[in-house]
């Protein structure tokens, strides 16, 4: 799973999501909003939190298995995680490989003839980076 920071840069670069079961997420709440519940992390489930579409979009509803009151966040307040297979297919035929290199994974991706590589500790970030660059190159 990645880092919040670079789900929200993912976000912020264009990257829709379309919950699903199993998809991890957090809460991306105004400000003027104090809740606890911010940084923990939450999964679609159909028996905890389930998506609903709404004549306004797509929202999360807790059916009332947290220990805090909330009933929805629109798809808006939430920042979604996703998990590195998720990421993989994401970058769909860019993709070219993940390689180990000691302590660190190298994701390569061919973008227009041109090959580039992400490296990071955890492949998930490295995924998201790489990503976040062909997310960034489409515009």
């Amino acid at each position: 799973m990645i880092a919040r920071e670079l789900a929200v840069a993912l976000r912020e670069a264009g990257l829709m999501w379309h919950p699903a079961e199993g998809d991890r997420f957090q809460l991306d709440l105004p400000d003027e909003v104090e809740l606890e519940a911010e940084a923990d992390i939450f999964t679609v489930s159909e028996m905890t939190i389930e998506a609903r579409q709404t004549p306004s979009g797509t929202d999360l509803a807790f059916n009332g298995t947290t220990e805090w009151a909330l009933d929805a966040v629109t798809l808006a307040d939430a920042v979604w995680l996703p998990r590195e297979d998720q990421l993989r297919d994401l970058l769909r035929g860019t993709f070219r490989r993940l390689t180990r290199l000691g302590d660190a994974f190298l994701v390569e991706i061919e973008i227009a003839g041109e090959t580039l590589a992400f490296e990071h500790p955890d492949p998930a970030e490295a995924y998201g980076l790489a990503l976040l660059e062909l997310i960034s190159r489409s515009h």
